[in-house]
């Protein structure tokens, strides 16, 4: 499972730790990724998907299907 969300395109990110004496060594900041049913009324399905937060925030904004049509055609949604 690729820590990417599917309806946003967020992934993880590089930054520094960087300590009291300001060295700095690589990490990862990961998305706030988990794994949703939802119901898909337009094809009387369930699908599930891996969103993130802020993915989950638009497809309560948005809906479902406006959610997926526009992850589409982003290129953000991986099956």
């Amino acid at each position: 499972m690729s820590k990417i969300c599917q309806i946003t395109g967020k992934k993880a990110m590089v930054g520094n730790n960087v300590s009291h004496s300001k060295r700095r060594t690589k990490r990862r900041f990961d998305v706030n990724l988990f794994r949703k049913k939802f119901y898909w009324v337009e094809q009387d399905t369930w699908i599930s998907l891996n969103i993130s937060a802020a993915g989950l925030r638009t497809i309560n904004k948005l809906g479902l299907d406006a959610a997926l049509k526009r992850a589409a055609t982003k290129g953000c949604l991986y099956e």
